[in-house]
């Protein structure tokens, strides 16, 4: 695979998404930490450094050696990377007298510069700083302005060296998607072959060389991710690979046996395992939803191992990993600053003594669904909204029980099949119920009740990190809330959840 762009990752919260829209422009890339990257740079045709919540003028400003890269590569700065090279090179970096976030608009473009066409004076741009350029760096020119910010954009001559004080890779900034475009393929000249069959073929290809033929074992989760894994290895390798589905119990009404019918119809080698009784028995009076999440774990892995061992010379473990588990589970400044530790990078117990094969570890989710339309998947398996690895024992607030988990599954059926029964199920990224460890008074029939509150929740995001809750028509939460209550034994009082990501998460805990 071509490597083509690299990302320098200084802590921006905005990192992925310039990652994502330099994919929309079919061109691939990769994020790595400012301060450990390949030290072969041969095949990058053009490297972007990132934004950062440091500033360049503190004693802990992150420092990066740029003499294998300016003049030799084409480079855009962006943000903390514009301010940096101005501090660094000649330039003079200072406080702003206002804190200078926010929408802004280019108030000046210099005339005939490629690194702006098709892009119009008072453009919107997103500005995210407390420090501004005050003197360029040696052999700056300036390119752009905003009312507020005079040097907004510049190059660098005798060099192809460009620098912004904004961030295009943000929705906010109307015309950054074209100025990444301009940068990268009218100046970098970087080929835009980065298409999902392009990847299916190289991926293919690859997998057939590294695995050749020996057997691998993939943990099915009846997930978009794991799915368009198993399917990339079956084109591979075939009948040498073995998927194993676990019903730990906490999966969504009869999703075992309709996930299980699914994919065998896809031609998988697929092998059922019912555990929801050893898994039920684990949490027992369990109720710290951390605590939840290591027993479940813990218990896969335990059950997963003894399934694995009964086919013969397995070599290889496959995990449907993507690449913002990648990039998460690296820190910029260290093991100490990590974001998370996904339970997919890393994590495999040294006594499995399997090698890792991750197909998808450079593909965001939605080149994961585009890979696997490419491959004939279902569009309806593909649309699948995410769900929790830990299953319904982390939308069941306290401790788990058969009894609790039977609520919720019904509770979380009339929910879904109601939104897709009124065309809502794709308009929603994620949906569900949570158990709430909160009984109500009610009245039904002339008798007094004293039930469980179940609440929903329906979120509109693109990749999770943010969300917005969903306006869901009036009536049609008024129907599902009389359903459930009518049709779900255990259940009296049911509430929608209008909190947004942030400050709140998506899931409950």
């Amino acid at each position: 695979m071509q490597h083509n762009v690299l990302i320098l990752d200084f802590g921006s919260q905005y990192t992925q998404l310039i990652a994502r829209r330099v994919r929309e422009l079919n061109i691939f890339c990769e994020i790595f930490p400012y301060n450990h990257y390949p030290t072969d740079l041969s095949s990058y045709k053009a490297v972007i450094l990132g934004g950062s919540p440091y500033s360049v003028r503190s004693e802990d400003a992150l420092q990066i050696d740029l003499s294998e890269i300016r003049g030799k590569l084409p480079l855009l700065a962006v943000c903390y990377g514009a301010q940096y090279l101005a501090h660094f090179s000649g330039g003079e970096v200072a406080a702003s007298n206002i804190r200078e976030y926010g929408r802004a608009n280019l108030s000046y473009i210099k005339e005939d510069e490629v690194f702006f066409e098709n892009v119009n004076l008072n453009s919107q741009v997103w500005m995210s700083h407390s420090d501004t350029i005050k003197h360029l760096p040696t052999n700056g020119v300036k390119l752009a302005s905003t009312n507020d910010v005079e040097n907004a954009a510049y190059k660098i001559e005798g060099e192809t060296t460009y620098a912004i004080q904004f961030h295009p890779e943000v929705y906010h900034s109307t015309n950054g998607k074209q100025m990444l475009e301009n940068f990268l393929v009218k100046i970098a000249e970087v080929p835009q072959n980065f298409t999902p069959n392009a990847f299916v073929e190289d991926c293919v290809k690859e997998l057939q060389e590294k695995v050749g033929n020996d057997k691998v074992v993939l943990g099915l989760s009846g997930g978009v991710d794991s799915t368009v894994a198993a399917v990339l290895l079956n084109k591979a390798i075939g009948k040498n690979l073995y998927c194993i589905f676990v019903n730990n119990g906490l999966l969504r009404k009869n999703e075992f046996e309709n996930v299980l019918h699914q994919y065998k119809d896809m031609g998988l080698n697929v092998k059922g395992v019912d555990a929801s009784a050893r898994f039920l028995e684990a949490l027992a009076g369990v109720d710290d939803p951390e605590t939840k999440r290591k027993i479940i774990g813990n218990a896969f892995i335990e059950v997963f191992d003894d399934e694995a061992h009964k086919i013969e010379d397995v070599t290889w473990l496959a995990q449907g990993t993507i690449y913002p588990d990648v990039i998460e589970s690296v820190s910029v400044k260290g093991p100490s600053a990590t974001i998370k530790s996904h339970h997919n990078v890393g994590g495999l117990p040294d006594f499995m003594k399997l090698k890792i094969v991750e197909p998808l570890r450079m593909l965001f989710k939605d080149e994961v669904r585009r890979v696997g339309a490419t491959l004939g998947i279902d569009p309806e398996l593909l649309g699948r909204h995410p769900f929790p690895g830990p299953g319904l024992s982390i939308r069941i607030l306290g401790d788990i029980t058969p009894e609790k988990v039977r609520i919720l599954q019904e509770v979380d059926a009339v929910f879904i099949n109601g939104l897709k029964e009124h065309g809502l199920y794709d308009k929603v990224w994620q949906a569900g119920a949570i158990l709430l460890p909160v009984n109500s008074v009610g009245v039904m029939g002339d008798e007094r009740t004293y039930e469980k509150v179940v609440a929903l929740r329906a979120v509109e995001s693109t990749d999770g990190m943010t969300a917005d809750w969903v306006h869901l028509p009036y009536e049609f939460l008024m129907k599902i809330s009389n359903e459930i209550i009518n049709k779900v034994k255990g259940v009296n009082r049911v509430v929608y959840d209008i909190s947004s990501k942030p400050p709140a998460t998506i899931e409950w805990e």
